[in-house]
Formats: C-alpha cells, sequence, structure tokens
C-alpha cells in the first residue's frame, strides 16, 4: 500500500470519565485536523516555528492551548500585556491562515448519561464518529483503500495508548457506520518530539468544546476555524464536520 497524501493530528478537550462529571465543562470533544503533507511541511511547520524563534528565541517550546490562557510556565512571558496583545496576534494569524480541515466529535456527558442506562465510552464514541467522517472526507478526495493515512495522537500511557489502539483496530475492522478502513493507522508520538500538527490540534479543541458548550457566547477562536470544518455539499457543518451527540 502507498502512502497517501494526507496526514491527521489529534487532541482532545475535556475528560472521558462518566462519574463525577463537571457542570462547568460537560463535554469530551475530540478533534481530528487533516492536513495535506506538502502544505504542513512547506507552510504549517515554518510559520509555528516563525512564531517561537520570535517570542522565545528558539523552537524548543511547545504550544499548549491551558498553558497559554494561564500564562504559566514558558508563556509567563505573556503577563506582560503588550507581549500577550503581540502573540494573540500572531496566534490568531496563524489559526485563521492554516490549510486544514477539521473534524471533530462532541458528546455531552450529562445528557449521554440521562438517556442511556448504560451510557459506552465518550471517547470510543467520538473516535468511531470521527473515523467514519474522516473516511468519507479521503474517499471524496481521492484517497482510496491503497492509500494509507496515518493518525498521529500524543502518548499519555501505555495503558491508555494499549486500550486506544485496540479500539481504534476494533472501529477500522469494520466496528462503525462506514466499513471496513484498511486504509488507516495509528501512530503514537512523545510530546517531547515536539510535533507541530499535534499542538494545531490542541490549540483547537478547547475552542470546539467551549461552542458546544455555550454556543452563543462570544469565541474568537472558534469563529477563526469555522470556515474549516468538513461541509455538506450545502455547507453544512453540523453532521458532517462536528458531531454532537447525543
Amino acid at each position: 500500500m502507498q502512502f497517501g497524501d494526507y496526514i491527521v493530528y489529534v487532541d482532545e478537550s475535556g475528560d472521558h470519565g462518566m462519574e463525577n462529571i463537571n457542570p462547568e465543562n460537560p463535554v469530551f470533544a475530540l478533534v481530528f485536523c487533516i492536513f495535506s503533507k506538502e502544505a504542513y511541511r512547506a507552510e504549517v511547520v515554518p510559520k509555528a516555528q516563525a512564531i517561537k524563534f520570535r517570542f522565545w528565541g528558539h523552537d524548543c517550546v511547545v504550544l499548549h492551548g491551558h498553558e497559554i490562557r494561564k500564562a504559566r510556565g514558558e508563556f509567563n512571558i505573556l503577563l506582560n500585556p503588550n507581549t500577550r496583545q503581540d502573540f494573540i496576534v500572531e496566534i490568531n494569524r496563524f489559526i485563521g491562515d492554516l490549510p486544514v480541515t477539521i473534524i471533530a466529535a462532541a458528546i455531552d456527558k450529562k445528557r449521554h448519561k440521562a438517556k442511556y442506562a448504560y451510557p459506552a465510552n465518550p471517547y470510543e464514541i467520538a473516535l468511531a464518529f470521527c473515523m467514519e467522517r474522516l473516511q468519507y472526507w479521503l474517499t471524496e478526495h481521492g484517497q482510496g483503500d491503497d492509500k494509507l493515512t496515518h493518525i498521529i495522537v500524543e502518548k499519555r500511557g501505555k495503558p491508555e495508548d494499549d486500550a486506544l489502539e485496540l479500539e481504534f483496530r476494533r472501529i477500522a475492522a469494520g466496528a462503525n457506520a462506514k466499513g471496513k478502513m484498511p486504509n488507516l493507522d495509528i501512530r503514537f508520538m512523545d510530546k517531547k518530539h515536539n510535533s507541530t500538527g499535534l499542538q494545531v490540534a490542541d490549540l483547537l479543541a478547547h475552542p470546539i468544546a467551549r461552542h458546544v458548550i455555550k454556543p452563543d457566547q462570544p469565541n474568537r477562536a472558534y469563529e477563526l476555524i469555522e470556515s474549516k470544518f468538513r461541509k455538506s455539499g450545502r455547507g453544512q457543518i453540523h453532521g458532517y464536520g462536528l458531531k454532537i451527540f447525543p
């Protein structure tokens, strides 16, 4: 099987536990960020590195949404209002210009628990939704079963990674609404590898989850990426690029 033209980076927002659901953050969101390999190599990575060189003088920094929002660790430079303003302008430009297609699934855990006597694992539900839609998208873009597409996720720990890989293999073997997915493969990457794609997925996951939780609340980050979701032929996002369940 030859390698496909695209690569997918994955991250999540919220936790997928069904006990002690946080009323302020009841949504688990899984985000697939699809890049053409050429655009990723030639455009996305250099732009991310340019931001790091400008604000830190090196590219060892890992962009992390939570740390940025809290101005912690390497991001304590953002405690300076002028630096923060300059950084927000740059990062918003970077996100707004991203040549990315987004597929996401958001599970409202409170509604999920209320609707089902034995609610399934939110991560497993979201993963199946995203893989199904990714497969449709790949088919639409000429990436058939003979072209291998890698899905990159961040390592969390051996037990968690083993469980995720097992579920991924189960879905890819046919436990989904689309059918077998022999062209999809999963790879786990350590954060220390400083993957730009995983950092982008991290930056996008939180605003998507917040949009689902409070759709009427101003959300500049979501506005920047809304046009990048997979859409139907009529331009519809919900159900195509963003699946909200239940």
